[in-house]
């Protein structure tokens, strides 16, 4: 005869459907730092929540919202386990992203057929136990879509972040919702869920990289890229380089026919480098 164990008070409220509202909250599985210290001051466990949900409100693409994550998936890039990126919007920049850190081998680009398959895949590597995050920009995101991405989260003990547009609402099953709105050479970053004594708080992070020009880094201009990191087509990177207007776009993520701009010791180009492996 099976005896049934009941779980502990403490037990239940560290479940993700269990919300603390005070500086009590906690967090079952450990959080990823952010890289931003006042930032991981707001945040119970300090950091981004794993296996749980993270909603990233930006009010049109390409205002470094990408850069908000580096620090996080850098460390995590160096835990074996993948990273997945599901249907960007642009083409990241395989030597900038190294750059910052992150392992190249171990990041995965899905671009998915359309807005289903968008939320098809990430539920997929949410859940696979063998993805460490997942960064999707879903077109449609719905309560029963939502729903099946928590349940994929906490499955695979992931992070899980997502982009979304337009106005926020009041209601969200993420359990981290941050507002982000580019001000000068900073992000804001406002917090409308959190667990915790958070909500509410208005931060203004320095998101730009703080890494060394390429052209004296470990992957100078002439050194070939990992093998996960190649253009299609054994297309070379382009030599030239012009400026574009200030404030243009992600320094990780570039428009497709876009030339190089070099900014905060970055260089980006149209010819950036993706891969489309199956993540499951």
């Amino acid at each position: 005869m099976s005896v049934v164990t009941e779980p502990t008070l403490d037990a239940l409220l560290q479940g993700t459907h269990i919300w603390r509202g005070d500086s009590q909250a906690e967090v079952a599985v450990p959080s990823v730092p952010t890289g931003h210290g006042a930032l991981d001051a707001l945040l119970p466990g300090g950091g981004w929540p794993r296996a749980a949900l993270v909603e990233l409100l930006v009010p049109r693409q390409g205002i470094g919202e990408l850069s908000l994550l580096i620090p996080m998936l850098a460390r995590l890039s160096g835990t074996g386990q993948w990273i997945a990126l599901i249907a960007p919007p642009h083409i990241p920049y395989a030597p900038a992203l190294a750059t910052a850190g992150i392992d190249l081998a171990r990041l995965l680009i899905v671009h998915p057929g359309n807005g289903g398959d968008t939320l098809w895949a990430m539920e997929q590597t949410l859940g696979s136990g063998s993805c460490s995050a997942v960064i999707g920009w879903p077109s449609f995101v719905n309560e029963r879509g939502l729903r099946r991405l928590q349940l994929a989260a906490e499955t695979g003990r992931a992070l899980g972040v997502y982009f979304s547009s337009g106005q926020s609402t009041s209601s969200s099953l993420a359990a981290l919702r941050l507002q982000l709105t580019p001000a000068a050479e900073r992000l804001r970053v406002h917090v409308l869920k959190v667990r915790g004594s958070g909500l509410g708080a208005t931060l203004m992070l320095d998101t730009r990289p703080k890494a060394p020009s390429l052209r004296s880094s470990s992957l100078p201009s002439s050194a070939p890229l990992p093998a996960a990191a190649l253009p299609s087509g054994n297309a070379s990177l382009p030599s030239s380089s012009s400026l574009l207007p200030e404030g243009e776009g992600d320094v990780f993520l570039l428009p497709p026919g876009r030339e190089i701009k070099e900014e905060g010791g970055f260089a980006r180009s149209a010819q950036s480098a993706t891969i489309d492996p199956p993540c499951v």
